[in-house]
């Protein structure tokens, strides 16, 4: 049966995910505590993975019943912050400051969050194409390939590439519980996917290798002239507003709607 099997939320765009076992969609689309939070530098420009692979030395935790943010470091400095308190926000970004040796600001947004595509919503995933991307590379496991990738919602029970079924012409949708997610683009990947989550080490060969594969296994089911290129996977949603303020949770019963 599909389901949702994992809903995971990233509080500090750019840093490590969290597990969560229900989930609120705000007003915006998005899924509360998604990048509710970012770095920015004195450009005014986000500050993550695409800006610097040092963000990947950083082991990062937070609890969304308290808004603290733990963040580790290789030398094992630990420190929290709790970002319910504006003191703790700004010692917060004094020590990202240092620790990237750059002028950065952290900024809260609570309704939208500091999501990439801000009039889309949550990003999918299903399990079965983790593990077939899992099984593309030797060294490359289940886990690291969901680190990688950073889906918010992840469905169990449906075949590799399902997700992409919901773009291009006549689409169907989906919906978890009563929650309805209507398919907007396919996911282009930047560089994070190709590196290691752990220490942002460059994965040889991986995108060569990842659009190779992706050509070869595209399923028929999926509409290619929705897809620019092969360097794509994970399917960009959108809530529409009369489920938003809803909550989805783990175990959710996914149907497909023609």
């Amino acid at each position: 049966m599909a389901q949702l099997e994992r809903l995971r939320v990233f509080p500090v765009k750019g840093l490590d995910g969290i597990d969560v076992e229900t989930a609120r969609v705000l007003e915006g689309g998005t899924l509360e505590h998604d990048r509710e939070y970012a770095l920015f530098d004195a450009d005014g420009e986000v500050f993550n993975g695409k800006r610097t692979d040092r963000i990947h030395e950083l082991t990062t935790g937070f609890e969304t019943a308290t808004g603290v943010l733990t963040v580790e470091t290789p030398a094992g400095d630990q420190r929290e912050f709790d970002l319910d308190v504006e003191d703790d926000r700004r010692q917060a970004e004094s020590w990202f400051g240092e620790f990237f040796e750059a002028d950065l600001t952290l900024r809260r947004d609570e309704s939208l969050g500091f999501v990439d595509r801000r009039d889309m919503g949550p990003s999918v995933v299903s399990t079965a194409t983790l593990e077939a991307v899992a099984s593309w590379f030797d060294e490359l496991t289940v886990g690291s390939v969901r680190r990688r990738l950073r889906a918010n919602v992840e469905v169990s029970g449906v075949p590799a590439f399902w997700e992409d079924r919901f773009v291009g012409d006549d689409a169907p949708i989906f919906e978890a519980a009563d929650v309805r997610f209507d398919g907007v683009t396919p996911c282009g990947r930047c560089v994070v996917p190709e590196r290691d989550p752990d220490t942002g080490e460059p994965t040889p060969a991986f995108r060569e290798r990842f659009v190779e594969m992706r050509e070869r296994t595209f399923p028929d089911w999926a509409d290619e002239d929705a897809f620019n290129h092969y360097y794509t996977l994970m399917l960009i949603a959108s809530i529409p507003k009369s489920d938003r303020e809803s909550e989805i949770a783990v175990g959710d019963p996914v149907k497909v709607l023609g």
